[in-house]
Protein backbone atom coordinates (compact mmCIF):
# COMPACT_ATOMS: atom_id res chain seq x y z
CA UNK A 1 0.00 0.00 0.00
CA UNK A 2 1.81 3.25 -1.39
CA UNK A 3 0.85 5.59 1.33
CA UNK A 4 1.56 3.16 4.24
CA UNK A 5 3.33 5.13 7.60
CA UNK A 6 1.52 8.14 5.92
CA UNK A 7 -0.77 10.12 8.45
CA UNK A 8 -2.62 12.89 7.06
CA UNK A 9 -5.53 15.68 8.75
CA UNK A 10 -8.72 16.31 8.12
CA UNK A 11 -10.64 18.97 9.57
CA UNK A 12 -14.27 18.79 10.22
CA UNK A 13 -16.40 21.19 11.61
CA UNK A 14 -20.39 21.33 11.24
CA UNK A 15 -21.96 21.30 7.84
CA UNK A 16 -19.37 19.79 5.54
CA UNK A 17 -20.01 19.07 2.35
CA UNK A 18 -20.43 15.34 3.07
CA UNK A 19 -18.77 14.01 -0.11
CA UNK A 20 -15.98 16.30 -0.07
CA UNK A 21 -14.45 15.25 3.37
CA UNK A 22 -15.10 11.29 3.09
CA UNK A 23 -14.30 10.36 0.14
CA UNK A 24 -10.99 12.05 -0.01
CA UNK A 25 -10.46 10.10 3.66
CA UNK A 26 -11.89 6.78 2.73
CA UNK A 27 -9.79 6.94 -0.92
CA UNK A 28 -6.35 7.55 1.52
CA UNK A 29 -7.39 4.89 3.93
CA UNK A 30 -7.94 2.67 1.14
CA UNK A 31 -3.97 3.35 0.27
CA UNK A 32 -2.72 2.75 3.58
CA UNK A 33 -2.78 6.18 5.19
CA UNK A 34 -3.73 7.04 8.72
CA UNK A 35 -6.34 9.78 7.98
CA UNK A 36 -6.73 11.83 11.73
CA UNK A 37 -10.38 13.48 11.67
CA UNK A 38 -9.79 16.80 13.74
CA UNK A 39 -12.07 19.16 14.82
CA UNK A 40 -12.21 22.14 18.02
CA UNK A 41 -13.38 18.84 20.68
CA UNK A 42 -11.81 15.29 20.51
CA UNK A 43 -14.98 12.85 20.86
CA UNK A 44 -17.45 15.27 19.36
CA UNK A 45 -19.72 14.19 16.24
CA UNK A 46 -20.21 16.66 13.94
CA UNK A 47 -22.79 16.46 10.93
CA UNK A 48 -22.56 17.50 7.33
CA UNK A 49 -24.95 19.16 4.98
CA UNK A 50 -26.72 15.76 4.33
CA UNK A 51 -26.85 14.88 7.48
CA UNK A 52 -23.90 12.42 7.69
CA UNK A 53 -22.50 12.23 10.85
CA UNK A 54 -18.46 12.64 11.36
CA UNK A 55 -16.75 12.29 14.70
CA UNK A 56 -13.09 13.93 15.41
CA UNK A 57 -10.36 11.78 17.07
CA UNK A 58 -8.75 14.47 17.62
CA UNK A 59 -9.10 18.08 18.55
CA UNK A 60 -7.33 21.07 17.31
CA UNK A 61 -5.37 21.66 20.16
CA UNK A 62 -3.71 17.99 20.17
CA UNK A 63 -2.12 17.83 16.37
CA UNK A 64 1.46 19.08 15.61
CA UNK A 65 2.12 19.74 12.01
CA UNK A 66 5.25 18.05 12.23
CA UNK A 67 3.84 14.51 12.77
CA UNK A 68 1.77 14.54 9.47
CA UNK A 69 2.50 14.21 5.95
CA UNK A 70 -0.54 16.09 4.75
CA UNK A 71 -3.67 18.09 5.25
CA UNK A 72 -7.11 17.62 3.89
CA UNK A 73 -10.28 20.81 4.04
CA UNK A 74 -13.27 19.47 3.27
CA UNK A 75 -15.58 22.00 1.56
CA UNK A 76 -19.47 22.88 2.21
CA UNK A 77 -19.94 25.62 5.08
CA UNK A 78 -17.46 24.23 7.33
CA UNK A 79 -14.71 26.20 5.90
CA UNK A 80 -16.41 29.71 7.15
CA UNK A 81 -15.93 27.81 10.46
CA UNK A 82 -12.70 26.76 10.21
CA UNK A 83 -10.51 29.63 9.01
CA UNK A 84 -11.82 31.66 12.54
CA UNK A 85 -9.45 29.16 14.31
CA UNK A 86 -6.08 30.23 14.83
CA UNK A 87 -4.91 26.85 15.36
CA UNK A 88 -6.55 25.77 11.92
CA UNK A 89 -4.76 28.33 10.35
CA UNK A 90 -1.26 28.04 12.24
CA UNK A 91 -1.35 24.65 11.05
CA UNK A 92 -2.78 24.96 7.33
CA UNK A 93 0.57 27.50 7.22
CA UNK A 94 2.93 25.44 8.93
CA UNK A 95 1.85 22.62 6.59
CA UNK A 96 2.62 25.19 3.47
CA UNK A 97 6.21 26.46 5.11
CA UNK A 98 7.17 22.83 4.93
CA UNK A 99 5.78 21.80 1.48
CA UNK A 100 3.66 19.34 2.45
CA UNK A 101 0.42 18.60 0.42
CA UNK A 102 -2.58 20.54 1.24
CA UNK A 103 -6.17 19.84 -0.44
CA UNK A 104 -8.90 21.62 -0.77
CA UNK A 105 -12.30 21.61 -2.42
CA UNK A 106 -15.03 23.69 -3.14
CA UNK A 107 -15.66 26.70 -0.10
CA UNK A 108 -12.58 24.86 1.43
CA UNK A 109 -10.38 27.49 -0.37
CA UNK A 110 -11.31 30.29 1.75
CA UNK A 111 -9.24 28.54 4.95
CA UNK A 112 -5.84 28.65 2.42
CA UNK A 113 -6.69 31.93 2.20
CA UNK A 114 -7.22 32.96 5.50
CA UNK A 115 -4.13 31.47 6.40
CA UNK A 116 -2.22 33.48 3.47
CA UNK A 117 -0.65 31.17 1.37
CA UNK A 118 -2.22 31.76 -1.71
CA UNK A 119 -0.46 34.49 -2.77
CA UNK A 120 1.19 33.56 -6.48
CA UNK A 121 -0.52 29.87 -6.45
CA UNK A 122 -2.70 28.82 -9.37
CA UNK A 123 -6.12 26.30 -8.10
CA UNK A 124 -9.64 26.15 -8.55
CA UNK A 125 -12.37 26.38 -6.62
CA UNK A 126 -15.93 25.99 -6.21
CA UNK A 127 -16.72 29.33 -9.12
CA UNK A 128 -18.67 31.29 -5.82
CA UNK A 129 -15.37 31.82 -4.19
CA UNK A 130 -13.22 32.60 -7.28
CA UNK A 131 -13.16 36.37 -6.48
CA UNK A 132 -12.04 35.16 -2.65
CA UNK A 133 -9.23 33.01 -4.27
CA UNK A 134 -7.87 36.16 -6.75
CA UNK A 135 -7.96 38.47 -3.86
CA UNK A 136 -6.09 36.31 -1.66
CA UNK A 137 -3.35 36.89 -5.02
CA UNK A 138 -3.66 33.58 -6.72
CA UNK A 139 -4.58 32.24 -10.24
CA UNK A 140 -8.05 31.22 -10.71
CA UNK A 141 -8.99 28.42 -13.17
CA UNK A 142 -12.05 26.62 -13.70
CA UNK A 143 -11.00 23.01 -13.87
CA UNK A 144 -11.74 19.76 -12.24
CA UNK A 145 -8.27 19.58 -10.31
CA UNK A 146 -5.31 21.97 -10.32
CA UNK A 147 -2.16 20.88 -8.59
CA UNK A 148 0.14 23.64 -7.89
CA UNK A 149 3.45 22.39 -6.24
CA UNK A 150 2.23 20.86 -3.10
CA UNK A 151 -1.22 22.46 -2.59
CA UNK A 152 -4.38 20.86 -4.64
CA UNK A 153 -7.78 22.13 -5.27
CA UNK A 154 -10.71 21.37 -6.85
CA UNK A 155 -14.16 22.54 -6.86
CA UNK A 156 -17.31 20.35 -6.35
CA UNK A 157 -18.43 16.67 -5.36
CA UNK A 158 -18.47 15.69 -9.31
CA UNK A 159 -14.38 16.08 -9.29
CA UNK A 160 -13.47 14.00 -6.34
CA UNK A 161 -12.66 10.96 -8.03
CA UNK A 162 -9.44 13.35 -9.80
CA UNK A 163 -9.07 15.82 -6.69
CA UNK A 164 -8.87 12.40 -4.44
CA UNK A 165 -6.26 11.17 -7.27
CA UNK A 166 -4.26 14.22 -7.14
CA UNK A 167 -3.82 14.14 -3.49
CA UNK A 168 -3.06 10.71 -3.15
CA UNK A 169 0.10 10.85 -5.73
CA UNK A 170 1.33 13.67 -4.33
CA UNK A 171 1.44 11.94 -0.85
CA UNK A 172 2.70 9.32 -2.45
CA UNK A 173 5.78 10.93 -3.62
CA UNK A 174 6.75 13.17 -0.73
CA UNK A 175 8.59 11.91 1.88
CA UNK A 176 6.88 11.90 5.21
Amino acid sequence: MRLAGKQVVCFVESEFEDLELWYPVLRLREEGAVVHLVGPKANHVYIGKYGVPCEAEKSMAEIDPADYAGVLVPGGWAPDKLRRYPEVLSFVAAMHEAKKPIGHICHAGWVLASAKILHGVTTTSTPGIKDDIENAGATWVDEEVVVDGHIVGSRRPPDLPAYAKAFADLLAEKAT
